[in-house]
């Protein structure tokens, strides 16, 4: 098994060290005690992970009393974005502020009276509206139901009585905007839970339901809901995991691993046309999840799509991190990640250049690797696809709840005793921000409806999650997230001042209409940031379901050649098409991959294939 070194750095001199941030100080002797990846390439294709030299030295001490680290520790575990102490901040404002309080109290109590004598006037056969509309699209309701039958009406508006409320409340607190959102999100949470569609009695489908399967639905329900306690911690299955297997129906496209280090895997996939284009194309993951969110399921890939319109394809497949990568850094991910997998493309193709597609933090990756490319001088990739990518974080979405000072303090604490960012934290986190649609309607639709879940390919390869590694997790949502160091022009990267200005290689951008973790107005503001030719293009549904976007009936996309610097000037006078935006980008890259030339070989004598796809480090849990 391979072992770290402390030879030096790839480009010479002394070996990069982590600074405070996560970042490689340009030289510096190693301090004792750090365990990081060797930023040299490895001698020839390596063979397995390295292991980490566990002689950190002793963190600083601990100053909070002994009750605070209890509570603390209780509340890091559970609550790890810090939503009950939103609620606590809510609770004091509305206690300094009782005039806005009682005045919210006071139009909920009249709500009610208005819903009462509503409902009194179904009951006696009259129409009569309620305080409240129902939101159209709110699907729990849509059934006529929750309209006709009075008792369900009332139970209805109760709800969206307590909704609006809980809105009030949080205007009514006085809070500054950090806090309002994580208040927002945290009081939604709890209106969803409380909402008359997760009860049975209170549920009129699911009581229908078991009416007319003669309680057959509720047998099936009670069964579904012993086994995910069991299974899940009490988490509602939200796929039928039996019909997936990786390296069978996803991440099935015929390749080979070619190149492994300690960090990630390199995938050349097998050529299925006659002539391929001279330059190759690089797929550049995120590894929140797994890279074959790429390369899904037959059909539904665009790997395989890139593939089988002529491009030599390559993917990088990052490690599932574990404790023994704690102090793996953001300059690890670019040295050992795009950098040794571009050099590896390279040797392999003879390529003197290669295209970057990427995808998510994947992309933010890709950017910091050309303005670093930029900063040596070395012109070594053509174009660059960003999809789903953000480059400015002023604007996060609702993912800037999760990242404010106190939340990063909380997972600070939790990756200082674990060595990273459980997948679990993650996959709650991202729960929580559509919680209708990843929990609650599981708890519909399973445990009481008594419904097997769907298979679904999607929501399968949402559920192969990763860890994050402590110090590159805390670099990154500190310099991204945080401080936005990548859009200031203040982000340091392997030892260069990183400018995306000085990015110019022609870039296709890809937001999707409905991403809530990249909202498609801060992607729109990459069109500024970059010096090269831009190309803006807006798909529709969200953040995965926008790039999984196999020609279909549904599928669509809004194109506009003009940018113009603002979002909403752009999309008003953008065109939709109806077709997937992979046939667009089809257009753009092939004018840029270069001339038809013949296959080249799987792999070299440098670098012999040493796994069929989807390889090793993909099956890791």
């Amino acid at each position: 098994m391979a072992t770290r070194t402390n030879g030096a750095g790839e480009y010479g001199g002394a070996p990069r060290v982590p600074d405070s941030k996560g970042h490689r100080a340009d030289p510096a002797p190693r301090p004792a005690g750090t365990a990081v990846l060797d930023a040299r390439p490895a001698a020839g294709n390596g063979t397995a992970p390295a292991q980490a030299v566990d002689a950190r030295p002793a963190p600083p001490p601990d100053r909070r009393g002994w009750l605070r680290r209890k509570a603390d520790q209780v509340l890091d575990r559970v609550d790890t974005i810090g939503l009950s102490r939103a609620l606590l901040k809510e609770a004091a404002g509305l206690a300094r502020h009782p005039v806005a309080t009682l005045g919210a109290l006071s139009r909920y109590a009249a709500g009610t009276l208005v819903a009462a004598g509503a409902t009194t006037a179904r009951l006696a056969g009259a129409k009569s509206e309620g305080p409240v509309p129902v939101p159209a699209k709110d699907r729990r309701f849509a059934d006529r139901i929750w309209d006709d039958n009075a008792i369900f009406f009332a139970l209805l508006q109760l709800h969206l009585l307590r909704e609006r409320l809980a809105h009030e409340l949080i205007g009514a607190a006085g809070l500054d905007e950090q806090a309002a959102r994580k208040a927002r999100l945290a009081s939604q949470l709890l209106i969803d839970a409380t909402a008359p569609t997760n009860f049975l009695l209170t549920n009129p489908i699911a009581l229908r339901r078991a009416f007319d399967s003669g309680g057959l639905s509720l047998a099936r329900g009670a069964r579904n809901f012993l086994e995910d306690y069991r299974l899940r911690g009490g988490s509602p299955r939200q796929f039928d995991g039996a019909t997936f297997e990786v390296g069978k129906n996803l991440a099935a496209t015929p390749g080979q691993v070619v190149y492994r280090n300690e960090l990630m895997e390199l995938i050349q996939y097998a050529p299925q046309t006659a002539t391929t284009f001279a330059v190759p194309l690089l797929c550049s993951p995120p590894w929140i999840n797994k890279y074959y969110v790429m390369d899904l399921a037959p059909g539904r890939s665009f790997i395989e799509w890139a593939v089988k319109h002529g491009h030599t394809t390559f993917a990088i497949s990052y490690r599932n991190p574990d404790a023994t990568m704690r102090d793996v850094a953001m300059d690890d991910y670019l040295l050992r990640g795009p950098v040794e997998a571009a050099r590896v493309i390279r040797e392999i193709t003879g390529a003197p250049k290669l295209n970057l597609a990427a995808l998510c933090l994947g992309g933010t990756l890709a950017t910091i690797y050309l303005a670093w490319l930029a900063e040596l001088g070395r012109d070594e990739v053509n174009s660059v696809t960003l999809t789903n990518t953000l480059i400015d974080f002023t604007e996060p979405g609702v993912l800037g709840n999760f990242v404010d000072e106190q939340t990063q303090a909380t997972i600070g604490r939790l990756m200082a005793r674990d060595g990273f960012l459980d997948a679990s934290a993650m996959a709650r986190a991202f729960h929580l921000i559509r919680a209708n649609d990843l929990i609650f309607n599981y708890v519909n639709n399973s445990w009481l409806g008594g419904e097997d879940p769907p298979a679904f390919d999607l929501l399968a390869w949402n559920d192969d999650a990763t860890r994050m590694p402590a110090m590159m997790h805390a670099a990154y949502l500190r310099s991204c997230y945080l401080e936005n160091q990548l859009a200031r022009g203040e982000m340091v990267m392997a030892g260069k001042r990183l400018d995306v200005a000085r990015v110019r290689q022609d870039a296709f951008v890809l937001a999707a209409v409905d991403d809530h973790i990249a909202p498609w107005r801060s992607q729109f503001k990459t069109t500024t940031l970059l010096g090269g030719a831009t190309r803006f293009v807006l798909s529709n549904s969200g953040h995965i379901a926008g790039i999984v976007n196999p020609p279909s009936k549904n599928a669509a996309y809004w194109t506009n050649d003009r940018l113009l610097g603002d979002p909403e000037l752009w999309l008003a006078g953008a065109t939709q098409r109806r077709e997937t935006w992979w046939e667009e980008w089809s257009r753009w890259i092939d004018v840029r991959a270069g001339e038809r030339v013949a296959p080249p070989a799987m792999g070299s004598a440098a670098h012999p294939a040493l796994a069929p796809a989807p390889g090793v480090y993909v099956m890791g849990k």
